[in-house]
């Protein structure tokens, strides 16, 4: 534990990001799923709904720092090519 009380300020700072980029994280995951089940089921207008309401919430995730801007890229491509999948069938 630290004993400084720099280093005692600096683990509470870690403790709330840590917190808020959890809650980013899972909102971006549940938005990546109901996107996935969309497309599993077939639905191209809630799949299309699901994935512009995943866009921005990836984006915006992103901007925070939680995540790199390549993976958020990789995120959206890959959803939006899962769509457009479903779309040319």
């Amino acid at each position: 534990m630290a004993t400084h009380a720099s280093a005692i300020k600096r683990a509470r700072q870690n403790e709330k990001r840590r917190q808020r980029s959890l809650h980013v994280k899972t909102t971006v995951k549940s938005s990546i799923k109901k996107v996935r089940i969309a497309v599993d089921e077939k639905n191209l207008e809630a799949a299309q709904k699901a994935l512009q309401e995943a866009i921005p919430l990836i984006m915006r995730a992103r901007s925070k720092g939680v995540f790199h801007r390549k993976n958020s890229a990789r995120k959206i491509s890959r959803l939006a090519q899962q769509v457009n999948t479903l779309k040319a069938q």
